[in-house]
């Protein structure tokens, strides 16, 4: 997993989009209505922590991990402005040490797709997994098929924000249907540009491959739906969120 440190400065400019209030606000409607306790809540692979600051402001008690300096640089800004008492780690999601029992933990924004391999997911699962409650909840996303087929692609994308443009390109695998991302951005500073460059690739993961990585790693799905809404998916879902729960030591013996 890349450190990801020119994309952590232009990260949030290039997700302006990104309605976190409202993600927010469905992840606390899923905890309501699966019987999710509202207390600790994990991000995990936190980025900026924009959501971790909405959900907090939700009243969950958040502790934010990433594995990137950068990324937690830019949360920890944001927790200075607001005030808002979340607790930010430095660990990587596939090795996990955390210091008690996570009742909520939530994994957004395709943070899965960035590993490298399906045992890292695996890895990952098994990690939440380990400290999470009896009947602990799971909430994360992926990226779905026709979204690296059809949207990502081998195509590009420029984008044009008050003296930032981003070009990004994109090489589409048909053997394991990954995609490798290229960004280029070129920053305005006193008439001339400052060109920042980043790379990454994102998997994918077939949903019957998710759902027997979960129950390895003692986890039953409680429902998946198109991003984050209650609609469930459909052939032209772009981001599949996946509501789980951890299975309590008797019901994972049967």
């Amino acid at each position: 997993m890349s450190g990801y440190g020119s994309f952590a400065y232009f990260y949030d400019r290039l997700t302006e989009n990104v309605d976190y209030d409202a993600m927010a606000q469905q992840i606390e409607a899923w905890t309501q209505r699966f019987g999710g306790r509202h207390d600790i809540l994990l991000d995990l692979a936190c980025g900026t922590g924009s959501l971790s600051e909405a959900l907090a402001k939700r009243g969950f008690d958040v502790i934010g991990v990433d594995s990137s300096d950068e990324m937690l640089n830019a949360a920890l800004d944001k927790k200075f402005d607001s005030g808002l008492p979340i607790q930010y780690l430095r660990q990587d999601m596939r090795s996990l040490d955390m210091y008690g029992t996570i009742d909520v933990t939530v994994c957004a924004l395709d943070s899965i797709n960035h590993l490298s391999s399906e045992e890292d997911a695996l890895k990952a699962f098994k990690c939440v997994s380990l400290f999470a409650y009896p009947d602990g909840m799971f909430i994360f996303d992926v990226n779905t098929l026709y979204k690296h087929e059809k949207i990502l692609a081998d195509n590009a994308f420029v984008y044009s924000l008050d003296g930032l443009y981003c070009g990004w390109q994109n090489e589409y695998n048909k053997t394991d249907n990954s995609v490798h991302i290229y960004l280029d951005f070129f920053e305005e500073d006193g008439g001339a540009y400052r060109r920042y460059s980043e790379e990454f690739r994102e998997i994918y993961i077939p949903p019957q491959r998710i759902e027997e990585l979960l129950g390895q790693a003692g986890f039953e799905i409680l429902g998946v739906f198109d991003g984050y809404s209650d609609r469930p998916l459909d052939e032209k879902s772009e981001r599949a969120v996946y509501v789980c729960r951890k299975l309590t030591e008797d019901k994972a013996e049967i």
